[in-house]
């Protein structure tokens, strides 16, 4: 089964944002720090600049910036943003309606799915990105610096 990282990239770039305080930041930086490749961060941005997340500054000296405040930035929004599927698919073809399991199957995991979708999300809703950078600066060790390391 396919899973996606775009959340946990996503949520690495804006925290990467956030230390890097109010000065905007290039895609190449964030990159480096996520391991991945900068149009792999564009393309993010791309998504969260549409949920109203970040803007971007042209011209030298940009990149990008928070919209709002990491205070206000849920990882619920981040999620929504950047994931386009379910957590949980029922079946993708219908299953064998002559057998007591498969007539069944579908009506009895629906709602247990729609549950734990709920939890999911109201767990998220519960946790700012300010929030999730305050816990890493938490982690931080005396020698290690603040900074960013450079692209």
């Amino acid at each position: 089964m396919p899973t996606s990282t775009r959340f946990a990239v996503a949520l690495h770039a804006l925290s990467v944002l956030v230390v890097n305080g109010d000065s905007p930041t290039r895609s190449e930086r964030i990159a480096s720090s996520a391991n991945t490749n900068p149009t792999v961060i564009r393309k993010l941005f791309s998504l969260l600049a549409k949920a109203g997340i970040t803007q971007s500054q042209l011209g030298n000296g940009g990149g990008m910036q928070l919209a709002r405040p990491a205070a206000d930035i849920r990882l619920l929004d981040v999620y929504r943003a950047v994931e386009d599927t379910e957590v949980f698919a029922l079946h993708r073809g219908k299953p064998n309606q002559r057998c007591l399991v498969g007539r069944n199957i579908q009506a009895v995991l629906a709602p247990r799915f729609d549950a734990a979708r709920t939890a999911l999300e109201q767990a998220l809703a519960e946790v700012s990105l300010a929030d999730v950078v305050a816990d890493i600066r938490a982690r931080r060790t005396l020698s290690e610096p603040e900074a960013l390391a450079e692209a």
